[in-house]
């Protein structure tokens, strides 16, 4: 029943302090939440209509910045288990891996659904 209540308090608190932030802190807070509870997202690479790679497990998608400057670069980062046989599952022997992706990839990330 406490953390029933809690989590209300929090919820009421959360959103009061939401009403009074404009859409792109709203954003910023809504991904610092997502980014310390994590998703079990899907990364998808097509080139063309074709799938060619899937990273599952995947938590968080970074953007990578300049280390003088701090300005965004145009690719993205992450760390997921490599799809080798595109079934959808972390089957044994797929291993987690680091990727890199381009703000030009032909890519979908999506929380997987199962």
């Amino acid at each position: 029943m406490k953390n029933i209540a809690a989590y209300a308090i929090l919820s009421c608190a959360s959103a009061l302090l939401l009403t009074g932030c404009t859409q792109e802190q709203q954003n910023k807070i809504n991904r610092d939440i997502q980014n310390w509870t994590g998703t079990n997202g899907v990364l998808e690479i097509y080139a063309g209509d074709k799938l060619v790679r899937r990273f599952l497990k995947v938590d968080k998608i970074s953007t990578a910045l300049g280390t003088d400057d701090g300005k965004p670069r145009a690719y993205r980062y992450g760390y997921g288990v490599l799809d080798e046989n595109l079934n959808m599952l972390a089957d044994p022997g797929e291993k987690k891996v680091y990727f890199e992706i381009s703000d030009y990839t032909n890519a979908v990330f999506f929380e997987n659904p199962r």
